[in-house]
Order: C-alpha cells, then sequence, then structure tokens
C-alpha cells in the first residue's frame, strides 16, 4: 500500500487527524510530520518535512494542511521534484492528478468542510497521471528545475 506523508499547522489539526485516521482504516502507511495540537504555530516547518520526505522520494505522496491551503504550498513547490496544489473541489484534485502528476495535496481548513476535505484525498489518492502531452508539462518542470539548480550553484559559488 502507498506511503503517505501528512502534516498540518494548528488550523489545519483536525483535519489531519480525521485524514490520518480515515487513510490508516484504508490500509495506508501514513507518516505524521505535522503539529502535535491547536497550539497556534507557522507552516514552514511542517511543508519542510513533507516536501522533503516526497523530493527524496521517501513516501509516494503527502498532504498539506493549513487555514487556506497558500503557506503550505508556496513552502512545499521550493523542493525539486515537488507538485503541490491546493485543491478546493473535485475537478481541482482530479486535474491536479491527472494533467500535473501533482504529489502533494494541499487544503485549505478554513475554506471548506471536513467532508469535501475527505472525499478530495480519496480522489487525489485514488487517480492516476494521464501521461501523454502532459508528460511534456512535466518535462518542462524538471527543465525549469534544472535552470534554478544552475542558477543557485553560480549565486553561492561566488
Amino acid at each position: 500500500m502507498m506511503k503517505i506523508a501528512i502534516a498540518s499547522d494548528h488550523a489545519g489539526f483536525r483535519f489531519k487527524e480525521e485524514i490520518k485516521k480515515k487513510l490508516g482504516q484504508e490500509g495506508y502507511e501514513v507518516l505524521d510530520y505535522g503539529a502535535p495540537d491547536e497550539t497556534p504555530t507557522g507552516t514552514g516547518p511542517y511543508a519542510r518535512k513533507v516536501a522533503r520526505a516526497v523530493s527524496l522520494g521517501e513516501v509516494e505522496r503527502g498532504i498539506l494542511i493549513c487555514g487556506t491551503g497558500g503557506g503550505m504550498s508556496i513552502g512545499a513547490n521550493r523542493y525539486p521534484g515537488v507538485r503541490a496544489v491546493v485543491s478546493f473541489s473535485e475537478f481541482t484534485a482530479l486535474n491536479a492528478r491527472k494533467h500535473n502528476d501533482a504529489n502533494i495535496l494541499v487544503l485549505g481548513a478554513r475554506t471548506i468542510e471536513l467532508a469535501q476535505a475527505l472525499a478530495l484525498v480519496d480522489i487525489f489518492l485514488r487517480t492516476p497521471f494521464d501521461g501523454g502531452k502532459y508528460a511534456e508539462r512535466l518535462a518542462y518542470l524538471e527543465e525549469i528545475e534544472r535552470e534554478v539548480w544552475e542558477l543557485l550553484q553560480k549565486k553561492f559559488s561566488r
């Protein structure tokens, strides 16, 4: 069964716990890198842990939850190979997988209801990547990553 990393800040804690419970019942191996409770905290450390695990191939997919999804998405997409997409509808979750091969689902606990979040997780985990013409999109993203790597090497080799 698929190995999934999950994390939230304080705003997404309740969603994280419910999603984690559901995934465990369905047989997924779930690694919780998130906030331990609802004490206010930032998104950065949690986005970093999940994105790093996905980037290194330690897990197949990730799920991040904060208030809107924005902070987690911005942080996670800094990592090579990470394609984190904020989803707020069945359409966005479906196409994140089919067309972008998204590997991290980002949810906003203050923008959707828990039942919808659970449905989006199902779609995200069960939808395959279409490949074909969309594989060209991924190749282009990899090209961008190589360019960024070269820029970073130049910047820090001075």
